[in-house]
């Protein structure tokens, strides 16, 4: 069952990238008291993902700040590795943190998966992007396969 507004994040522990190598995060450290825009994607170095979708919440880190937003977070199944070298490529500083879901457990749990097997991704994150508020989802948008229309920046901007 995906999750909906007024829904608790589901308390799980991922993955970022820090100066050390790979470093454990709970999405109870992302997440409780404060404001967090978060968004998915399929997969680090894909097309729209690395040409639209982040690069939306590089663009928009300020404007989302001064709407309230205190952190910007990318998550995908993706490894620590490959999120930490996708950040660098795409510039993202300390404005996104980049967010491995390796095993795609909190994708799973949050019942935000697509299964890709087809294309020989397996399973992967659907594109989304949520506002939450100390764990509670205020906004959820979640784009059609294939689609990137809601789940951008600008949309989320729009509804803050």
């Amino acid at each position: 069952m995906t999750i909906s507004v007024g829904d608790k994040i589901p308390s799980i522990d991922l993955a970022i990238m820090t100066d050390d190598g790979p470093g454990p995060i709970s999405t109870d450290e992302i997440f409780s008291g404060k404001t967090v825009a978060v968004f998915g994607l399929p997969g680090a170095f894909t097309r729209t993902c690395s040409a639209r979708h982040l690069p939306g919440f590089v663009d928009n880190a300020d404007a989302l700040k001064v709407k309230g937003v205190d952190t910007i977070v990318c998550v995908a199944v993706n490894d620590a590795f490959v999120m930490g070298a996708w950040g660098k490529a795409q510039d993202v500083g300390d404005k996104v943190m980049m967010v491995a879901d390796g095993s795609a457990k909190f994708t799973q749990a949050a019942g935000l998966e697509a299964d890709m097997s087809a294309k020989g991704f397996g399973v992967r994150c659907q594109r989304f992007s949520m506002v939450v508020e100390d764990s509670t989802v205020k906004s959820l948008n979640i784009d059609e396969p294939g689609s990137f229309e809601v789940s951008s920046a600008e949309v989320m901007l729009g509804g803050l």
